[in-house]
Parts: structure tokens; sequence; C-alpha cells
């Protein structure tokens, strides 16, 4: 029997430099694009997908998120006061219910492979799902509710996965696949940023992971990889003949908003998909070309 995903972990310690001066006292998953910071679609998107506990790895100079995601009194009474009942709902639907919400400290940054093993005893032994908030996706239905349908077929774990030019190939996790009917492809194992000349395919992971408990074992082991950190693509290549393995095609657009170019992209794509808002930045655009 496959067990339902019913817990996302969420990691945020990151310091976010690509983006100073402006996050140097705003954490980088605060960052808005439109009208709501990056980590607000990641939760949004987990809890679409049926999520029911929402796990923060934070560092320093992260309170922000805690405080996103809970009651603001005065600004709450504020806005009844003065009549703004739709805005007022709007603040109100982000926060999850009391006790659905859970924060851990990742002290040292040693990778992704240890901010999520930071999380290991939220988790217990059921499967749970990752979310970056880096990586912003424009998905209906979300991406993670994408993988957790096909997760019901496959089990194991499942990662989203897009393809990308050969030379990039280095800065992503790359799949070793076996077996690919153009959707869901299934894997022999992982190398995390390889040579182009070395890797294996382009099919690359992105931020979305849906993961058995048993990566714990290999994290477990705090060995160091790529780039000298503990690096999660290499935990799970390890489980691979224990725990079956597979990537998704989701569809939808990946904006990545650790780049300042992708940051500019996802907002005009975010905007343009607001109906109330598209033709005023289509006109807006026209200016520049």
């Amino acid at each position: 029997m496959i067990k339902p995903v019913r817990k996302a972990v969420f990691p945020v310690a990151g310091q976010g430099t690509r983006f100073l001066p402006a996050t140097k006292a705003m954490p980088k998953e605060m960052l808005p694009v439109v009208d709501k910071p990056l980590i607000q679609y990641a939760v949004d998107e987990a809890r679409e997908a049926g999520i029911e506990e929402f796990i923060f790895v934070t560092g320093r100079a992260k309170s922000a998120i805690e405080d996103h995601f809970d009651h603001s009194y005065e600004l709450e009474r504020s806005l009844e006061d003065r009549g703004k009942s739709d805005i007022l709902k709007s603040v109100q639907d982000i926060i999850p219910a009391a006790g659905q919400v859970f924060y851990t400290r990742q002290q040292k940054p040693l990778g992704l492979g240890h901010a999520v093993w930071c999380a290991r005893h939220l988790i217990y032994d059921e499967p749970f799902a990752v979310l970056l908030a880096d990586d912003l996706i424009l998905a209906k239905p979300g991406c993670l509710k994408q993988m957790v349908e096909t997760y019901q077929e496959t089990g194991g774990n499942l990662v989203a996965v897009e393809d990308v030019p050969k030379d990039h190939t280095d800065r992503y996790g790359i799949l070793d696949v076996v077996e690919d009917d153009g959707t869901i492809a299934r894997a022999q194992g992982l190398v995390e940023k390889p040579n182009p000349a070395d890797a294996p395919s382009t099919l690359s992971i992105i931020g979305r992971y849906i993961l058995q408990p048993e990566v714990f074992e290999q994290l477990d082991r705090q060995e160091k990889g790529a780039g000298g950190e503990i690096q999660l693509t290499d935990a799970m290549a390890r489980t691979i003949g224990d725990v079956p393995f597979h990537g998704l095609r989701f569809n939808g657009n990946r904006y990545d908003c650790g780049s300042r170019l992708g940051f500019i992209e996802a907002n005009i794509a975010f905007g343009l998909d607001h109906s109330e808002m598209r033709s005023g930045i289509q006109e807006m655009l026209k200016k520049y070309f």
C-alpha cells in the first residue's frame, strides 16, 4: 500500500546572496512576485496537493517568514475597522491551522541534503514532499498536485524534471534514465551537476520532490558531494535499487527565481496570468519594444 503524502519540507535557510542588497534584511523567500512572496506560492501549491503539515527549515534572520504565516492582529483589526473585508480575508486565508506549521533551524549552510536532514524528527517514517521556493512554477493544477497523482501510481521517490540544454547539465542533478515514455522517466541513477560531456542525459531535477523516509538513512552519513555540500541527490541515488525512482515531466512553466532574470520573467508571466492585469501589462511592455 502506498502511504499518502501529508508533510512538506520547505528549506528556507539560504542567504540569498545573488539578490543583495535587497536580501540584506529580508529573506529571499519573501521577495514578491506580483502580489505574493515566493514562499507563499510554494505553500499554496502544497496545500492544493493535500499537504497537511508544513515544515520550514530556517536560519538566522528568517523571522519574517514565521510572521507571514501568523496572525497580525493590529493589521487585521485595522482592515476590519475600515471595512476592507476582501483584503482581510486574503491575509487570513494564508495562515495554516494551529498545529500545522513547524519550524526547525539549520545552523550551518551545509547543503540541501543537510537542510532536509534537519527535518528528520518531524517526518518520522512517512513519505514527504520537498519544495524549493526559488523554483516558482506556473501550472494548473499545481506541480505538486500533479506529482501526488503520479506518485499514487509509481510509489517510491519521485521528482519533477525538465529537459535542459546539454551545456547546462553542470547546474543541476541529472537523471540516468532507463525507461522514458515522454511523461514519466524511470532512472537507474543520479549525477549531481555533471560536466556536459559526462552527463547521462539532459533530464534535470527541479525543486519538487516526493521522497521516502529511507533517504534519511543515507543523509545520516553526512557525506559531502559536489561543492563540498551534503547533496540530496547523492542520498537519493544511494536508495535506488531499494526504492523505485521516477521523474515526472509536469505540465507547466518553471521560473528560476534564484536568478535575477528568472525573477523578473516570473513577475511578467504571473502578472500576465492575472486577468485584471493582463491588458495593462501588455500595453506597458509595448513601450520597450
